[in-house]
């Protein structure tokens, strides 16, 4: 659909043979993106009967060694945990300090100690496992010990940059509260999933993000970038599963200050337009006083509400960024702003009974925005008066959620979750003025008319979001374990519903209405869409009349007088079943088979579904894991998958809703002092010259459910295979590498392409003045590339049923396609008291022709109704590299301690450069066919040549970024005080350009690297 503008510290000693047979037990009930581990390993003949774990927070399991010799203990929440080999009912050795990792299998081995010396022998266990042998999948899990370590910016999304395929999304796009996005492995920022303590918090608008928690109260957070079990779903890019911190036996509290002050901030670089030559022009946004100042203070508290039996543990955290901000040249206020964005987060852990534990957990983000409007004299570059407030927002949403787990026998637990994440999302501009329209596209006023300055007037808003927007989320989930054998099987079910109420946005109340859009055609010859050069059947499809026909048009400029709203309440209901078998074929053999059952269901406004994919959608899901020596020391593994994605709610806002979206085009001889065009005169169009003109056929009719998508229509998937290993170096080393390949077989997106469906059936023979060909929406979602029936209402009653073929009657040349291949190598040194480090390099590539749900080289947010497929020139010459492709990737990061109280740390990330995309008018003759958007989206440039994405490259970046920490003993190491500097060389790259040839904005920068700042901190634990 048509864009909007708008480790080791000491090795437990073990016989090689005791290991290799430990690792039987490997492939128990830890799961991707669980809240638990398990700890399992092998005890020497005679040396004792029963292990007995203990956790900080009181969890007690005792579990039998069978006769072999194995023992393991599943699904328990994380923590430091105690692990004790008793015989008759005596402990005869222990390891400590035993910590586990989500999702992971932790080895704890008892060698030849002499069975019949029963006093307890204590041993310090490593802080960190070996490698798990247990895992299939592409995870990288980083804790809280690291993230007080290392120099990151505090978000989830910023941990998740430190995993190999992690990059960062386009800076056109936002999470819930504001924040960056990231991409993994090639997919889109929309394709990603949330989780907090195994609650599903993805933003249930869109997909961008999720509900996240306080940096401090992060637990561990994994990242996983493929290749997870059956239990989990919906997700085709990657996964952000963050664990929050329980309270333990003894009370902790503690307390931090972070700074980063405005002054110690570097000046962002101006952003300046590139003329036709490639020279630098006129400056279009001054940045040098584009900064801000960010204080944020975290507490926490935890420990024994009642010893052993129940638990708390909680934080908050407020942070307040205030600055200022001046917009480009076409919106020429400097903004003077402040975000007040607090999170909180609590646990209860109740040990009701050795077998039975409740967690319960609540969570909050939010996040405040108020700002206020000068005058900026782009002339003199300096500020004036006070002009108008700016949106104000308040957005966010509470989570709240219930896991109850019973371990019935030593072989058969029952975990079941329950939640519900409820959302706000407000805006309101205080003391509106709805005297002037807002201008959108300023820079491409005729300039003869304007002296050669872009003009504007005091109106800072467009379009305003519906006050009561609000959205539900509600989580079911129940999982079934069994041990059986050597089979751990797993079962259970995975819903979803989620509510997006009073969504939309309409035009601020008591406003004119409408915005005015200037635009240039280039060739006043030229009809601004469609035409008679466009090929034969023009006149039936969506056409406006060239700029030279109309006093003021021969020099190709035009303006557009633009109406838009939508609103609704929709919602989608998400339904899964799964079933898996962990296998451990022999003492080296581990094989996971699952499979798992998705059905997606989406309704409008009405309530009712205009998208029913509950058929049967099988997702196999296959994996091994080698433990080549025996001996934890070597694992080769892999697995392959299919994985499929639901639509958001946001969907049915344009594709089953009753959204307006229209364009009254003019030519204009004048411009007056508040950016009005005057002397207008109505460029003829398909509906009359004059009249409101709709490309996708957006008139503001509510949508018939049964038009708004195509017959058997089928969900997006991708299938991913994934191949690699780790191995020891020696004690002190880990390396290993990685294949990745995956392939989006299915995608949904929406075509426009009205005409063509009408010129089908008039071949057909079906009567024109049976139907409306008005009331032919102007956007069915489809699947890219196939064959399908499209239903047109029946005057009185009934549909048409009409067969479009993809290539014969939409005239694409092309097939929907999107790969990632990705070869990972990394070297890491685990944490040995002195220092941590780990280098990883990627090489990727990330092609085709769809990015995904979402277009970042436009910054089109419209989920599954981008420009792509909405008629065939616009995808000719489109495959090439994706948004997302980053050809190379190093990461390196790690820490030092230098001294006792000393510790210093670093973080380097270097990529290669992102795709460069031009866009303008189609072919050499450079006309506007087919639906004819105007400002030209066609992959052809510098004069009608064709340019597929990835032609050029953005150039690399590179940021290195530095802390260090002083922690005294005078203070009993409980004190710290830390400094961090981000992006040291101060590189500001531009990392994304304006990609539409026909803009005087082409070339000039989207987006560039963040400059440096330095951020300092002081923390208090006990």
């Amino acid at each position: 659909m048509s864009s909007r503008k708008n480790f080791t510290t000491g090795q437990l000693r073990r016989t090689s043979l005791a290991i290799g047979l430990g690792l039987c037990l490997v492939g128990t009930g830890a799961l991707a993106q669980s809240t638990t581990g398990s700890i399992f390993g092998q005890v020497q003949p005679g040396s004792g009967e029963s292990v007995l774990v203990k956790s900080s927070s009181g969890i007690t399991r005792q579990v039998a060694v069978d006769s072999t010799g194995r023992y393991t203990v599943d699904a328990l929440p994380l923590g430091s945990y105690t692990v004790t080999l008793q015989h008759n009912g005596q402990a005869t050795d222990s390891r400590s300090n035993v910590t586990l990792r989500v999702g992971s299998g932790t080895e704890v081995s008892f060698g030849s100690q002499n069975a019949q010396n029963l006093s307890a022998v204590t041993v310090q266990a490593n802080a960190l496992p070996t490698i798990d042998v247990s895992g299939v999948d592409s995870r990288t899990v980083i804790t809280a010990e690291q993230l007080a370590k290392l120099p990151l910016a505090r978000s989830a999304e910023a941990i998740a940059l430190l995993a190999p395929g992690v990059v960062q999304g386009s800076g056109l796009f936002t999470n819930l509260t504001g924040g960056s996005v990231v991409t993994f492995g090639g997919a889109s920022a929309t394709e990603n999933a949330y989780y907090l303590n195994g609650f599903n918090t993805t933003d249930p608008l869109s997909g961008f993000g999720g509900i996240t928690l306080p940096y401090g109260a992060i637990d561990q957070q994994e990242i996983l970038s493929g290749g997870y079990g059956a239990a989990y779903g919906r997700s085709d890019g990657g996964v952000i599963s963050q664990i929050g911190k329980r309270g333990t036996n003894d009370w902790h509290f503690g307390a931090a200050i972070q700074w980063t002050p405005k002054n110690l901030k570097s000046d962002p670089k101006d952003y300046y337009y590139v003329k036709k030559d490639g020279s630098q022009g006129a400056i279009r946004q001054y940045r040098h006083d584009n900064k801000d100042s960010i204080t944020t203070v975290d507490a926490y508290v935890g420990g024994p509400l009642i010893k052993d039996k129940l638990f708390l543990f909680a934080a908050v955290e407020a942070e307040r960024r205030q600055g200022q901000s001046t917009g480009s040249n076409v919106a020429p206020f400097t903004t003077h702003y402040r975000y007040d964005n607090p999170k909180w987060y609590g646990k209860l852990d109740w040990n009701i009974t050795d077998s039975n534990i409740l967690e319960v957990t609540g969570a909050s983000n939010k996040s405040s925005y108020a700002g206020t409007l000068n005058d900026f004299d782009y002339a003199t570059q300096t500020e004036g008066a006070f002009n108008s407030y700016d949106t104000s927002t308040k957005n966010g949403a509470d989570v709240y959620s219930a896991k109850f787990t019973s371990y019935i026998t030593d072989d058969l637990t029952v975990s079941a979750l329950y939640g519900k994440m409820k959302g706000t999302w407000y805006s309101n501009t205080p003391g509106y003025d709805p005297t002037y329209p807002y201008i959108f596209g300023a820079q491409d006023q005729n300039p003869g008319l304007n002296g050669g300055s872009p003009i504007t007037n005091s109106q800072n808003i467009s379009t305003v979001a519906l006050p009561g927007h609000r959205s539900t989320n509600t989580n079911l989930r129940v999982d079934v374990s069994y041990k059986l054998g050597d089979h751990t099987l797993t079962a259970g079910i995975d819903n979803q519903d989620v509510k997006n109420i009073d969504a939309g946005t309409k035009f601020p109340d008591g406003s004119l209405g409408y915005a005015w859009e200037y635009n240039n055609q280039g060739d006043p010859n030229s009809y601004v869409a469609g035409g008679p050069d466009t090929g034969a059947g023009w006149e039936n499809r969506p056409w406006v009349s060239n700029t030279g026909s109309q006093p003021g048009g021969q020099t190709g400029y035009y303006v557009a007088q633009y109406h838009y709203h939508d609103n609704a309440s929709v919602r989608v209901a998400q339904r899964a079943q799964y079933i898996e078998d962990s296998w451990q074929v022999t003492d080296r053999w581990l094989v996971k088979l699952g499979l798992r059952n998705d059905q997606f269901t989406n309704y409008n406004a009405g309530a009712k579904p205009y998208l029913r994919l509950t058929s049967p959608q099988w997702a196999p899901r296959v994996g091994f894991s080698w433990d080549v020596n025996g001996d934890s020391s070597f694992k080769v593994y892999g697995n392959a998958g299919r994985y499929y994605l639901a639509l958001p709610t946001s969907v049915a806002l344009r594709s089953a809703g009753s959204s307006l979206y229209t364009r009254t085009y003019y030519t204009y001889t004048g411009i007056d002092a508040n950016g009005v065009p005057t002397g207008l005169s109505p460029l003829d169009t398909s509906v009359g010259a004059g009249n409101p003109f709709s490309a996708n056929g957006e008139y503001g009719q509510p949508r018939d459910p049964k038009v708004g998508a195509t017959h058997n229509l089928k969900s997006e998937y991708q299938d991913e295979y994934i191949l690699g290993f780790d191995k020891k170096l020696n004690d002190a080393w880990v390396y290993g590498a990685k294949a990745t390949y995956r392939n989006l077989r299915n995608a949904i997106d929406d075509i426009g392409d009205a005409p063509s469906i009408i010129a089908k059936m008039n071949k057909m023979g079906i009567d024109p003045t049976t139907y409306d060909p008005g009331q032919i929406p102007g956007s069915f979602l489809m699947n890219p590339g196939k064959d399908a029936v499209y239903s047109i209402a029946k005057i009185g009653g009934g549909y048409y049923d009409v067969p479009m073929s993809w290539k014969g009657d939409f005239g694409f040349n092309t097939t929907m396609k999107r790969k990632y291949y990705g070869l990972d190598m990394y070297l890491e040194h685990p944490f040995d008291g002195k220092w941590f480090g780990k280098v990883d390099y990627l090489f990727s590539r990330s092609y085709g022709n769809s990015e995904g749900q979402v277009r970042s080289d436009i910054g089109q947010a419209d989920v599954s109704a981008t420009v792509d497929w909405d008629y065939a020139q616009v995808m000719d010459y489109a495959n090439g590299a994706l948004a997302n492709d980053r050809r190379h990737q190093i990461k390196a990061y790690g820490s030092y301690q230098i001294a006792p109280e000393w510790m210093v740390s670093g973080n380097l990330a270097i990529a290669s450069g992102s795709p460069v995309t031009c866009l303008s008018l189609y072919g050499t003759a450079q006309t506007n066919p087919g639906l004819a958007y105007n400002g030209g989206y066609y992959h052809f440039c510098d004069g009608g040549k064709p340019f597929p994405p990835g032609t050029r490259r953005n150039p690399w970046t590179y940021r290195l970024d530095l802390s260090a920490e002083y922690r005294p003993e005078w203070a009993g190491n409980k004190l710290a005080f830390n400094a961090m500097v981000y992006n040291v060389f101060n590189k500001q790259t531009t990392t994304q350009l304006y990609p539409r040839q026909l803009s005087s904005s082409y070339l000039r920068p989207f987006s560039s690297m963040t400059p440096r700042y330095v951020r300092f901190g002081v923390s208090y634990d006990f």
